[in-house]
Formats: structure tokens, C-alpha cells, sequence
């Protein structure tokens, strides 16, 4: 097995993993601090992601694209001198951003929030910034040399503390009002990605071929040119992500003041926020840990590849990579157009997030493709490019939002269909980007049949809700329903040869079998 598929495999694996534990999380808060809460908190995290953002600087992509090329070519040495540098950067920032937050938090939530309980949330999560910095540089060390093992593993670990503690925090801190319990929410991630980086840095100290610490300054003042590699990728993507960094930052108060247009109290807009961000999307994004998985491993074996002049190679890798969104993305769509209500009243216990999930989910196969196009167009040097798209895809998101949440009669809906009109326009000028700059083959007919075997599937989705009828109870009935219709789809998918033979083939234990049933081509 290659090192991509070996690496998109343990990324997969790890990935389901992270996001089922990632629901419980969701659950758990949803159940302990309802919809309000999980507005504050879902208000207070884009202000977070920003920070952190600035602080990476872009790095970990520029760090897994360097480290690939450097041990493409044997040299440890620069590989060191990646890392170390790396380290430096980040630090550095910390140093500067942590404190900024934790002053300018107030103001923040007097100024910005229509919402001031959002403060407590802001300066909980504020200890945060420095850990995932250091956190980033290690993943990106691991996955530029394609051992994607520590960075899957050190997801997990975060998750499995932050669920131990959640529950017991926001019970805690409860009783003192939501603030306090979306602030308690808040520390149970900061624990949770503390533990990360200790497996992380144990698992580098193992594995690592060099001592980091030695001549460890004399590399910092000797890396300017290191430096300037990393930043001839690290800034672009930077740019990049900061877009959607600034727009996830100035989303919840676009739609807060929109609905405040529209007359729409505050406490109420935060409990509308909470159910399209806190409930709605993270069904709808489930998925998107296959494309994450596909986009890290993407990189480094895109840019070895393009550093060894191997096109048909990366047009294989990039083939491969929106086959799989696409195919894994549908089956999504399905059991979400079908079991919307149900899911909601099994996880939530409550409908609230229907209609959004319902509205959404045809678009979101857009948002499927965007993760492997961006990673694909930095891996080639075209990180400029995708923060040009990105910028005008969030501008026209904040845009809508702001155009259709003002109107009464759209309300919070118009900021869903504003975040449709976002990644559908983004991802469509990432392709376009992509289809100039390398040679690609549309397969219609592939695309084709998985449209109609998505449409037959939702058919026979409700065909089989309306058989296991009212007798059963819920969670039973939502399994069954479930299992059946991915069974469906994935024969399908099969049979019709979606998936390759020799990709099949390939799976521990049951790839053999499994690749009988799809036809010779």
C-alpha cells in the first residue's frame, strides 16, 4: 500500500473516530446548556479560530510541503531547520496573541456580540492559543514525512478527555448561570488539546532523528532562508485561511445584528445561531473528515509529485480524491435528507434544525469538494489563487446574510442560505482554478450514475422508514433505517464500479471479497 493510501487510511479511521466522539461532545453540551448555551459558545469560538490563525501563520501546510520535498532529498538537516524555525514563529505570536485576547475580550463582547454573556466564553478558551500552535507544528512535521499515525491518534486523545470532562464541568458551573457553562465548555477544550500536545510531543521525542534542542538558537538565526521558503507558502495560505478565518469571526455578528434589523431579540438570535451552528451544521459537515483526511494526505504527496514533474500522477491523486468526497458525501446527503427529524430528536431531543438540514443538505456536496481542491491548489504552489477564491466566496456569504437575516421574512434562514452561497461559489472557483493549472478528465458518466443511485437511495430511504413503522422504537428504527440504506448505496456503488477494483482490493480483511462484486472493466 502507498503512503498516501496508507496515510488517508489511518486519517479515515481516526477521523470517524474523532467525529463520533465530536457528536457525543455536541450531545452531551446540547443536553446540559440547550440551545442558548450553545449559541454563546458557538458566538465565542470563531473569535478563537482567528487568533489561532494568526498565530500558525500558515505554517503546518508549509511545514508538510518543505518537510516532503527535504525528504524527498534525504536532508535531515533542513528538515530540522524547518521545524525549528517553525517553533520560533509560533511561539513567538503566542506570546503576542494570547495576552491580546484576554484584554480585548471585553470589548469584544460589549462592542462587537450584541450578547455581553459572551465574554466568559472568550476568555476561557483564551490559554488555548498557545497549545494548538505548537500542536499544529508537530502535525505538520509528522504529515509532511507521511506518518500520519500521531497527529490521528493525538485527535482522539483530545476528544476522549474533552467528552470525560465536559459533563462534569458544565453540571458544575451550571447553576451559575449559561455563561458559566458555555465558559466551562470552553476549558474542557483547552484540557482536551493540553493532553493532545503532551502525546504529541512524547511521540515526537520517540520517533524524531535529531535533537531538537541542540544548537537550537544558532538554527533560529541561521533559518532566514528556511523562513523565507516556509513563508512563500505559509503566507499565501495564511491569506487564505485568515479569510475564512475573519468571516467565521464576523459571521455570528453579521447574523446577530441582521436579525436585530429584522427585530429579533438578542437572547433569542443567539438561540437561533446556536441551532444552525450547534445542531444543523455539525450533522451536515459529519462527513467532512474523509475530505480533511484526503486534504492532509493530499498535500505532501501532491507536492512530491509535482517537484518530480509526475502530472498524470497528480491528476490520479486528485481523481481519486473527489471520487471518494463525492461518493462518501452522497451517502451523507441521504441519511440526512431522510432521517433529519429523527436525528435531531435522537441526538438533541429536540426538532429544532430540521428545516436547515433539510434546505442544506443537496448543497452542501459542494462543501465535500472544497477540502481536496484547496489542498490540491496549495500543494501546487497555488495558494495565492485559493485565497482569492476564498475571498470572494466569504464576501458574498456575509453579503447574503446580511441582505436576507435583515428581512423578517427570511430571518435566520437567510443566513443558511448565505452560508450555501459561500462554499458553493468557493468550491466552484476552486475547481476552475485547479482544471488551468493541471490536465483533468471530467467523467460525466461516473458523476451521472452517482446522482441517480443517491436519488433511488433517498426513495427507498423513506420506503424503508415507512415499513419499520411506529412500533419500533426511535433509535432502533434511525439504525435500522441507516444500515439499510447505506447497505443499498454501497452496493450500488459497487456493482456499477464507482469504486476502482484495485482500491477495493486493498482494504484489510475484506477487500478480496469485496472486490468480487465489481465488474471488470
Amino acid at each position: 500500500m502507498s503512503k498516501f493510501l496508507k496515510g488517508t487510511v489511518i486519517l479515515l479511521i481516526a477521523g470517524f473516530v474523532t467525529r463520533i466522539l465530536g457528536f457525543i461532545n455536541r450531545i452531551v453540551l446540547a443536553r446540559f446548556i440547550g440551545e442558548e448555551g450553545v449559541g454563546l459558545y458557538m458566538m465565542a469560538f470563531p473569535t478563537f479560530i482567528l487568533v489561532v490563525t494568526i498565530t500558525q501563520l500558515g505554517l503546518p501546510v508549509a511545514i508538510s510541503k518543505r518537510v516532503a520535498e527535504a525528504e524527498a532529498k534525504g536532508d535531515f538537516p533542513k528538515i530540522k531547520k524547518i521545524l525549528v524555525v517553525s517553533l520560533a514563529t509560533t511561539v513567538s505570536l503566542s506570546a503576542i496573541f494570547t495576552p491580546a485576547l484576554f484584554f480585548l475580550a471585553p470589548k469584544l463582547s460589549q462592542i462587537l456580540f450584541t450578547d455581553e454573556r459572551t465574554l466568559l466564553p472568550l476568555l476561557a478558551i483564551t490559554p488555548i492559543i498557545p497549545i494548538v500552535a505548537v500542536s499544529a507544528v508537530l502535525r505538520g512535521y509528522f504529515q509532511g514525512r507521511q506518518n500520519m499515525k500521531p497527529g490521528a491518534i493525538s485527535q482522539v486523545v483530545e476528544q476522549i478527555v474533552r467528552i470525560t470532562l465536559i459533563a462534569v464541568l458544565t453540571k458544575t458551573f451550571l447553576p451559575y448561570g449559561i455563561e458559566y457553562a458555555a465558559a466551562a465548555a470552553m476549558v474542557s477544550a483547552v484540557i482536551g488539546e493540553l493532553a493532545s500536545l503532551l502525546y504529541l510531543l512524547t511521540t515526537f521525542k520517540i520517533k524524531k532523528k535529531f535533537r531538537l534542542r541542540r544548537n537550537f538558537f544558532q538554527f533560529v538565526h541561521s533559518g532566514k532562508s528556511t523562513f523565507k521558503e516556509l513563508m512563500s507558502i505559509a503566507l499565501p495560505t495564511t491569506g487564505s485561511r485568515m479569510i475564512g478565518s475573519i468571516s467565521w469571526f464576523f459571521e455570528p455578528i453579521v447574523v446577530a445584528h441582521s436579525l436585530a434589523i429584522a427585530g429579533v431579540a438578542a437572547s433569542v438570535a443567539t438561540k437561533q445561531y446556536g441551532t444552525l451552528t450547534g445542531f444543523a451544521l455539525p450533522l451536515l459537515m459529519l462527513p467532512s473528515f474523509v475530505m480533511n483526511s484526503l486534504s492532509t494526505s493530499l498535500v505532501p504527496a501532491i507536492s512530491e509529485a509535482h517537484s518530480k514533474k509526475n502530472y498524470k500522477m497528480i491528476e490520479h491523486r486528485l481523481q481519486q480524491s473527489l471520487r471518494f468526497s463525492f461518493i462518501t458525501g452522497g451517502l451523507s446527503i441521504i441519511i440526512l435528507y431522510v432521517l433529519a427529524e429523527p436525528l435531531m430528536l435522537l441526538m438533541f431531543g429536540t426538532k429544532s434544525g430540521t428545516e436547515f438540514v433539510l434546505l442544506m443538505a443537496p448543497f452542501f456536496l459542494f462543501y465535500y469538494f472544497q477540502a481536496p481542491l484547496q489542498a490540491t491548489l496549495q500543494a501546487l504552489d497555488l495558494a495565492r489563487a485559493a485565497m482569492i477564491n476564498s475571498l470572494v466566496g466569504n464576501i458574498a456569504k456575509l453579503v447574503v446574510i446580511f441582505l436576507l437575516a435583515s428581512q423578517p421574512a427570511f430571518g435566520i434562514t437567510g443566513a443558511a442560505l448565505g452560508l450555501m452561497m459561500g462554499f458553493v461559489l468557493t468550491t466552484s472557483l476552486h475547481f476552475a482554478t485547479v482544471i488551468k493549472a493541471v490536465s483533468f478528465t471530467f467523467h460525466i458518466r461516473e458523476y451521472t450514475k452517482t446522482f441517480i443511485i443517491i436519488a433511488v437511495s433517498i426513495w427507498l430511504g423513506f420506503e424503508i422508514w415507512d415499513i419499520l413503522g411506529q412500533e419500533l422504537s426511535l433509535a432502533i428504527r434511525v439504525v435500522l433505517s441507516a444500515a439499510s440504506v447505506s447497505f443499498i448505496y454501497s452496493f450500488a456503488v459497487l456493482v456499477t464500479g464507482l469504486i476502482k477494483r484495485e482500491e477495493v482490493i486493498r482494504i484489510p480483511f475484506i477487500g478480496k471479497q469485496l472486490s468480487k462484486l465489481i465488474p471488470k472493466q
